[in-house]
């Protein structure tokens, strides 16, 4: 496995929850081997030079247990599914995993299922609160004087993001959202972000955006950490059943289509998968 060395870090590009390249979500890896992971200060560092809205350090503990961190362009996060995906797809791909892993986040000890595609295990999902004023909330997408028919929740299966229905994907495709009112209540309810969605009836389960602008993300094109809160929060609804598969379309308005795929298993337990492609590759010296 390639090596972090003091001087030199081995860096992919990789766009996930996609076979195509430049569509998905682009995340970057920086594979470390088995040594210690860098300073905060400068995976955080590194992170906003390779400018993705998040990039995944990896360490190798055996062939099959990992232990990853995330890093925003502003901070450490506790885990992104998109990363996540594209990590696994990267490892199958160097021949470096295969099959049932395990890997180590902020979140817990999640399991994962490596190869082409990969359905990663979640943390586990709650609801953390239901919003009982809701007129900010839709004031920073553009939406006044709308009454959804689903709560405003923060739901939650690795990172809190606040749950927003809107009535179709017409009105979803052109919102105009206030990024600094959207930025003031995700740090008052010490959130993420706002995962906003359409219900729909064409082989996905819903049409989504999210923002982000606290994390310096003000648009992401595929979110596998909120795609499975929103499972979660569908199914406590009561929209969708309490197990099977589900699929997200996201990105769409981005120019970069993604589509999240989610699993209930049986006893609960949450994945979310997709595939992903390596589109770029090289050493990011960082002295």
């Amino acid at each position: 496995m390639p090596v972090c060395t003091q001087a030199m870090m081995r860096y992919y590009i990789i766009d996930a929850f996609t076979d195509q390249p430049f569509s998905g979500n682009p995340a970057g890896i920086v594979l470390l081997g088995e040594g210690a992971f860098p300073s905060e200060r400068l995976m955080t560092q590194v992170a906003a030079e390779l400018r993705y809205s998040e990039t995944a350090f990896v360490r190798r503990l055996s062939p099959t247990e990992y232990h990853l961190r995330y890093f925003t362009p502003a901070a450490e996060v506790e885990l992104c599914g998109h990363a996540t995906v594209a990590t696994f797809v990267l490892l199958y791909k160097l021949g470096m995993a295969q099959g049932r892993c395990q890997y180590h986040t902020m979140a817990g000890d999640l399991e994962v299922e490596a190869g082409e595609r990969v359905m990663m295990q979640m943390a586990m999902p709650h609801i953390i609160e239901t919003l009982t004023d809701t007129t900010p909330v839709y004031h920073a997408i553009g939406l006044d004087n709308y009454q959804p028919t689903l709560p405003v929740q923060i739901a939650y299966s690795g990172l809190a993001d606040i749950m927003i229905q809107v009535p179709d994907t017409a009105t979803l495709n052109s919102l105009q959202p206030d990024m600094d009112a959207i930025s003031a209540i995700t740090k008052a309810y010490n959130t993420v972000s706002f995962h906003v969605f359409a219900l729909v009836n064409d082989g996905h389960t819903a049409y989504v955006r999210n923002f982000a602008p606290l994390y310096d993300i003000p648009e992401e094109s595929a979110t596998g950490t909120a795609n499975a809160a929103l499972t979660h929060y569908l199914a406590v609804n009561g929209v969708i059943p309490a197990t099977g598969d589900f699929s997200f379309m996201q990105g769409e308005t981005m120019g970069h289509p993604s589509i999240v795929s989610t699993r209930i298993a049986t006893d609960g337990t949450l994945y979310v998968g997709g595939t992903a492609i390596v589109v770029a590759e090289g050493n990011l010296k960082t002295y």
